[in-house]
């Protein structure tokens, strides 16, 4: 078969994301008509009820609307920054602190409520998060939107609308790209699909002895690199410290870098430790982790700070007042009108120059690249972290800004979420870090020591996936928690025999989104939790802060679990060490312990998900000093990564006990 050419490579792609934007748009009206308020709750993508706090105009003149949950706050909730949101009314016989019951929920609200009617004009009029503090939200806002919902009947819920935005501006990236000619995005375009040579500098490499030897080499070919490069970080590999050592030494040769990633919270993760370091950095978008440290070198706060704010805030303020109180054709009111609006517009530009010119990183997510802030503004080098979680379409649109792009990840970690089937098996979940990684190998650099975990954890993930490149640091080769204890272990529930009264260790179905539990694994796994803390002692861990993930590739699983911990008088006190989360959830996290609850359990050897193994080699290399795995090896090591997993812990446990 020919080669494809870039720019079909990339018109495959830009179909294949019309394809998932297409499934993803189709099953949010689906769930939309179809799930009860109740439900949307319990998924995280709805408050209900909400209290309606206070409007009023940010820093940067939006109108904004604060609103507070009121209920349900245990729940893990999908609302962050930028994400578009939609208000509703449900006309309720409750007493406004009445709860909507857990157990009949969805069909009490259903009843009670009937249909949420949309606030708003026309069905979906929308507003954007702006920023999500705990149980607080500030959304702006139009003002006929305020109105409504200020004046709706009944109990108000917000909920998650679709995200347009999103996709409308990575067609529009891969178009940019696409047409590209004679520019340094047609060149890197046509680079990165091609086995052409990347160009280099050559000067004599910088010893940085704080860090290791393949840390060290990282930074230099970032250094070298004129093109493209990519730092290729294992779990625990001290990925973002050689990456925070990589822009360090990038400013001292350039006035300014984009740095960009996936998510908000791995954006906020870099930015912290480049603002530990005394890098000035203006964050575009608001952070997840809002705490005065955070929220202090974002947009909206250095935009406050600024001297020249109070007296623009006047001007605006003088704007709106003489809105309101315009008389029919008043010629004067166009005359101060428009003096107004350009002595703001002036002040402003000023602004805005002043906070750009002094910031030395500029740092967003990909999507917040597009963001009017950004326009005209160009930089030497690009870093992306957590590339390997992006899809390519994402990545092209701060790269049209940029000389070169450095691109750090684990593609061997979790990939992209891709919700259509079909698009996934035709390549739309292949990033672009992947595509370097396989037409440059000579432009990767592998991080070969890990600091995290516990050698015999890290091993069989270093065999399997690393080609047993990753070694451990000698400090924590045999760190643990207990003398004499096995670091990794498999609880086998096929071999485990079930009383009359207890559950039985089967999966099955929960809720309408076929969302996969297993009561008797969920119980079990809490009781091995009990007894190994029984073992360490209360105290210690008190004492030592010794934390647990407790992980589950099955969000129905967590929740079940989530409920179980809460339940459990055993684990008050140590609530506070104990997080339940999806692997997703724990991605580039680490636990003292971990266990993770597989949920499978089935005749036909069933599996899932669970056979995207980079899932796995997320879930594994969690925890630090130790690991147990909960699941039926019957239905699992039918898989063969499984059964090999199965016995490499089994061998240890023969070593262990001769």
């Amino acid at each position: 078969m020919a080669q494809q050419s870039p720019i079909q490579a990339l018109q495959q792609q830009r179909l294949l994301l019309q394809m998932e934007y297409q499934t993803e748009k189709e099953t949010y009206r689906q769930q939309t008509e179809a799930m009860g308020m109740g439900r949307k709750v319990k998924r995280g993508d709805a408050w209900f009820p909400v209290r309606i706090g206070r409007t009023y105009y940010n820093s940067i003149n939006q109108l904004v609307i604060e609103i507070f949950r009121t209920q349900d706050q245990e729940i893990e909730h999908n609302f962050e920054f930028g994400k578009r949101v939609q208000f509703s009314s449900l006309r309720t016989n409750q007493s406004p602190g009445q709860t909507v019951s857990d157990k009949k929920e969805k069909a009490k609200v259903k009843s009670i409520a009937g249909p949420p009617s949309p606030i708003g004009k026309w069905h979906g009029e929308s507003g954007i998060i702006s920023l999500v503090d705990g149980d607080r939200m500030v959304i702006s806002i139009s003002e006929e939107l305020v109105m409504a919902v200020q004046s709706a009947e009944g109990q108000v819920a917000v909920e998650m609308a679709f995200d347009e935005t999103s996709y409308q501006t990575m067609f529009a990236a891969l178009d940019r790209t696409i047409q590209a000619k004679n520019n340094r995005l047609a060149y890197l375009r046509d680079l990165f699909y091609s086995k052409q040579t990347v160009k280099r500098f050559s000067f004599d490499p910088i010893r940085f002895p704080w860090l290791n030897p393949t840390q060290e080499r990282a930074v230099n070919e970032v250094l070298w690199a004129k093109d493209v490069e990519v730092i290729h970080g294992p779990p625990g590999t001290g990925k973002t410290t050689t990456l925070v050592e990589a822009i360090g030494e990038t400013l001292m040769r350039e006035p300014q870098v984009l740095v960009c990633a996936q998510s908000n919270m791995a954006v906020d993760w870099i930015s912290e430790k480049l603002v530990d370091r005394g890098v000035n950095v203006l964050r575009i978008g608001n952070p997840t982790r809002v705490n005065d440290k955070m929220l202090g070198f974002t947009y909206e706060r250095r935009f406050e700070a600024h001297p020249d704010y109070p007296q623009l805030w006047a001007i605006r303020r003088n704007i709106r007042e003489l809105r309101k109180s315009r008389k029919g054709h008043d010629r004067d009111f166009h005359q101060k009108f428009d003096r107004l609006k350009s002595r703001a517009t002036e002040i402003e530009i000023r602004i805005n120059d002043e906070l750009f010119a002094e910031a030395r990183v500029i740092a967003c997510t990909l999507i917040g690249s597009a963001n009017r802030l950004l326009e005209g503004q160009k930089f030497g080098t690009l870093f992306i972290d957590e590339a390997a979680q992006a899809l390519e379409a994402a990545c092209w649109i701060p790269i049209r800004r940029v000389s070169r792009v450095i691109l750090a990840g684990d593609h061997c970690q979790l990939p992209p979420t891709v919700k259509s089937i079909a698009a996934l098996k035709a390549g739309l979940g292949k990033t672009l870090m992947e595509r370097v990684v396989e037409n440059k190998p000579e432009c990767v650099t592998l991080l070969q020591v890990q600091y995290r975990m516990r050698d015999e954890i890290m091993r069989f993930s270093s065999d399997y996936f690393y080609d047993g490149k990753v070694e451990t640091a000698p400090q924590i080769r045999n760190r643990g928690i207990l003398d004499l204890d096995i670091p990794i272990s498999w609880m086998d529930t096929s071999e485990i025999e079930v009383g009359a009264d207890e559950s039985s260790f089967q999966e099955q179905f929960v809720g309408e989104s076929f969302g996969r539990v297993n009561k008797g694994e969920a119980e079990l796994t809490l009781a091995v939790l009990q007894d190994y803390f029984t073992k360490i002692g209360r105290q210690r861990i008190l004492d030592e802060q010794i934390d647990v993930g407790v992980i589950s590739p099955y969000r129905a699983q967590v929740q079940w679990l989530r409920r179980l911990v809460r339940q459990r008088a055993f684990f008050k006190p140590y609530r506070h060490l104990v997080t339940v989360n999806t692997v997703d959830g724990f991605q580039g996290q680490e636990r003292d312990i971990i266990i993770i609850s597989m949920v499978r359990s089935n005749d036909d050897g069933q599996i899932g998900f669970l056979r995207d193994l980079r899932r796995m080699n997320v879930a594994i290399t969690r925890a630090k000093m130790k690991l147990i795995i909960l699941g039926n090896a019957e239905t699992l090591c039918r898989h063969p990564f499984y059964r090999k997993l199965y016995d490499y812990i089994h061998g240890l446990q023969n070593i262990e006990n001769h």
